[in-house]
């Protein structure tokens, strides 16, 4: 019989047994994320990065709403899966579901690993800023002709669109306005904006098709710094100086605020005591830089060459030598194998460089270098000081350095140069070239470097060594037209006399294009960004990355709609015939711009008023134009040169192409009334200096015949320009 003492031990361990849960039933917890981030019940998290735990997801509290965390960093960004997206349905307006509000947090909309994105037929999506932000919006459209036109994969205008986001964006909301009324593919209901990192986003047909639910989640990027203050600031105060030790302070990009990064040779977490440790970079051979013995020491090593050599023993140094004479055989083999390693090393120089020379061969190739050379030959231009080398123009901009960006646009990246000849130059990187476009693309580069009017930017030669393609123009120093007259801080940039100049040499050259050039050129991106301004404000029109060479026999291209939004040619979008009443359209524009100094487009205007040629066009009928009129310049311009340039305006923004004027006309109307302003104000400077002989009592015959000589001129001149005396 078993002893009732052996039995007690027994039932003891069953007992325990039975109580202790099987694994299965065990929780998940969630996997606690790296400081500065925390689990808000643990209060262990940086004030502002609490994250809690649901259902065994990480997320992020924003508001009411909470956000799968993919992926945190302690180098300031954070990955989220967001549910967030506009919706516009036919017939109704625009549904912002959920958009996230990053106002009150530490966090901003990553504008490197975002894009802006829009689902939908024949749709323009803008992004608004919320009040009190500066004026920063963006916007894109999409076109849907039929479901063969969209390309899977591609969100490139068919069917989808991308744009760009501000940095430092922490709300927004979004609106969709629909361009043409056209009907869209059948199944496609509802256009869809969102926000979502471009990387992990790849375009499918089944979007059109299938609308965007409630169950859609995105990738978003968020950009986050610790508190408001830079390192300089925030170090004066140690109790709030979030960087521990072993560790440094970054700046961040969007301006508010910083970041913690380990110091050189430590790794870990910068946000806690003691957790930058230190790397030992003797045990990894990639790290070590000793020859001899490696000591690892905080922060980096110490190298010691072995017993019975010396030296400092780095291999970037002198390295380890051997104290006593090392006998013959050694000496032999050393030798050799030096000479082999240099010869390898010379051998691979060599390769490396054949293989670049082979490249730029290449890729001079499929730019059509070949092609133009031979173009040049047969006009008797010489090749060699249009084409330039890879290696001039890197010289010339530094290495493409970031500091000597003058701009970017629709079609690529402006850098100032100074080339081995002192001359400055405007040096633009181009995107890449379809190989079924390269004859046109050397076409217009042969054409354009026979251009030679004073209001257009010289184009000086181009460089097809390189993948892609780089065109060398003259340097403007003064900006843009844009920027003189939309600054704030300037109350009137630019003068009426100013104005009317430029306006007129612009038309000039428009006229120039369309008329005088060896063949017909429509710029097809007339703006007033495109419209540069050198030291004695004379104007320049450049940017020629969309414009389109018409052959004689022809009155118009079919292209796909390029251009710049309020800008665009209503009867381009319309049909994509491109024709030479698209850059009137567009010029009719920068006249209102002139006139007005109004944005071309301006979301705080209503509806009817947001697009400028509409405003325009209807402040004239309405007979409220001077109202939008600065006093000043009525005053030194009078109502009857400001109606008259506006009349002009009103019939270059007609919606019907064949009822503006052609340039031709309108250069010969604006240069004629410059010519009579001038006249004006000679004839106002006469009667001045009359008055004042008169009133001193010496009036002379040469004032007189001066005054009769002037009136001759005027009555000469209003007869030559056909306008109302």
């Amino acid at each position: 019989m078993v002893s009732r003492w052996l039995l007690l031990p027994l039932l003891v361990i069953l007992l325990l047994l039975w109580r202790t849960p099987p694994t299965s039933a065990l929780v998940v917890r969630c996997k606690n994320p790296e400081y500065p981030f925390g689990f808000l019940d643990d209060g262990q998290a940086f004030p502002g990065f609490e994250v809690i735990c649901n259902n065994g997801t990480t997320m992020l509290r924003l508001g009411s709403r909470n956000y799968p965390i993919l992926s945190t960093s302690p180098l300031g960004y954070l990955k989220i899966s967001a549910l967030s997206f506009a919706q516009r349905c036919t017939g109704g307006s625009t549904v912002n579901n959920y958009l996230m509000d990053l106002t009150g947090t530490p966090y901003t909309f990553s504008s490197t690993q975002n894009k802006l994105t829009a689902i939908g037929c024949n749709d323009l999506l803008l992004m608004r800023s919320p009040i009190g932000w500066p004026n920063v919006t963006t916007g894109c459209i999409t076109f849907c002709g039929n479901w063969t036109n969209v390309v899977e994969g591609s969100c490139s205008g068919l069917g989808c669109c991308q744009a760009p986001i501000p940095s430092g964006l922490k709300s927004f909301d979004l609106e969709f306005n629909k361009i043409l009324n056209i009907t869209v593919p059948r199944g496609n209901k509802c256009s869809q904006a969102f926000l979502v990192e471009e990387d992990s986003f790849t375009f499918s047909k089944n979007y059109l098709r299938n609308d965007l639910s409630l169950g859609t989640y995105f990738t978003v990027v968020l950009n986050w710094a610790i508190g408001n203050k830079t390192c300089e600031e925030v170090k004066s105060d140690p109790g709030s100086y979030a960087c521990k030790g072993n560790s440094n302070c970054v700046d961040s990009p969007d301006g508010v605020g910083y970041s913690c990064k380990c110091s050189q040779g430590y790794e870990g977490n910068p946000y806690l005591e003691g957790r930058c440790t230190d790397i030992n970079e003797c045990l990894d051979p990639a790290t070590n830089p000793c020859v001899g013995d490696c000591i690892n020491k905080p922060g980096g090593v110490s190298c010691a060459c072995p017993r019975g050599m010396s030296g400092d023993g780095m291999k970037k140094g002198n390295g380890c030598k051997k104290t006593f004479p090392l006998n013959l055989a050694m000496g032999v083999g050393f030798g050799l194998l030096l000479l082999l390693l240099t010869g390898s090393f010379w051998a691979y120089c060599g390769m490396k460089k054949r293989k670049l020379a082979r490249l730029k061969a290449e890729f001079f190739k499929h730019n059509g270098g070949l092609l133009l050379q031979q173009r040049f030959a047969s006009q008797g231009i010489d090749a060699r000081s249009k084409i330039f080398t890879a290696d001039e123009l890197k010289r010339a901009t530094n290495n493409y350095s970031e500091s000597q960006i003058l701009g970017r646009g629709g079609y690529g990246i402006v850098y100032k140069g100074i080339l081995l000849d002192h001359r400055v130059v405007a040096i633009k990187k181009s995107r890449i070239v379809d190989e079924s476009q390269i004859e046109q693309f050397i076409n217009e580069i042969t054409i354009l470097s026979q251009i030679n009017h004073r209001n257009v930017v010289k184009l000086l030669g181009c460089c097809l060594e390189t993948q892609v393609p780089l065109l060398v123009y003259e340097f403007i120093s003064n900006g843009t037209l844009f920027h003189r007259i939309h600054r704030q801080h300037t109350p009137n940039p630019l003068p009426w006399q100013h104005r009317l100049r430029i306006a007129a040499e612009t038309a000039g050259a428009l006229a120039y294009l369309h008329s005088a050039a060896s063949l017909p050129i429509i710029h097809r991106d007339i703006k007033s960004a495109n419209i540069l301004l050198d030291e004695n404000y004379t104007a320049k029109v450049s940017d020629f990355g969309a414009s389109r060479s018409v052959p004689f026999d022809q009155t118009h291209l079919t292209t796909l709609v390029q251009g710049t939004i309020g800008y665009l040619d209503p009867e381009y979008l319309h049909t994509s015939q491109l024709t030479e009443k698209s850059d009137v359209y567009s010029f009719g524009v920068v006249l209102a711009e002139l006139l007005t100094r109004e944005m071309p487009v301006c979301l705080s205007r209503s509806e009817e008023q947001r697009n400028l040629a509409a405003y325009f066009a209807l402040s004239m009928d309405e007979r409220h134009l001077l109202q939008l009129i600065e006093p000043e310049i009525i005053r030194e311009a009078g109502v009857e040169q400001i109606f008259w340039v506006a009349q002009l305006a009103k019939r270059c923004l007609s919606l019907k192409g064949e009822e503006r004027p052609p340039m031709k006309e309108v250069a010969r109307e604006l240069e004629g009334l410059r010519i009579f302003r001038e006249q004006q104000l000679i004839q106002r400077n006469i009667e001045e200096l009359e008055h004042f002989i008169s009133e001193a009592g010496s009036q002379t015959m040469t004032v007189g015949e001066a005054t009769s000589s002037r009136y001759t001129m005027e009555g000469s001149l209003l007869s030559s320009m056909d306008l109302p005396r």
